[in-house]
């Protein structure tokens, strides 16, 4: 069983920063990512890390920043220059399933409960 627990949400204004942070308790150092799922929409991918090599969704590439705490067990996405459009609850994932392509939510067996991000005009 993995337990995954993520925070730093909050709300600031377009143009502004936060920083989020996932922690992964029970074996799952290496297999994270970062969802985000907006009223209304589908929950879509963030940015991944896995060995060393970062992956981001083209909406946030150039803003935001996943970096990892080997000694923490602990991935954090910070997220600059904020946009309206960037509002929703932001969701770590741990462990996935097999090869499965990382992007879809389907392909994660542990979620954290989620952080809410509010960015407003």
């Amino acid at each position: 069983q993995v337990q995954v627990l993520e925070s730093g949400g909050g709300s600031v204004q377009a143009g502004g920063s936060l920083t989020l942070s996932c922690t992964a308790a029970g074996n799952a150092y290496g297999s994270l990512a970062w969802f985000r799922q907006a009223p209304g929409k589908q929950r879509e991918a963030v940015a991944r890390m896995w060995s060393n090599n970062t992956y981001y969704t083209d909406s946030v590439k150039g803003r935001f920043t996943i970096s990892q705490d080997a000694a923490k067990n602990t991935i954090t996405l910070q997220m600059n220059n904020l946009k309206p459009e960037d509002t929703a609850t932001y969701y770590c994932a741990a462990v996935r399933i097999g090869a499965a392509d990382w992007r879809l939510s389907a392909s994660w067996r542990y979620w954290g409960q989620g952080t809410q991000v509010t960015v407003s005009t």
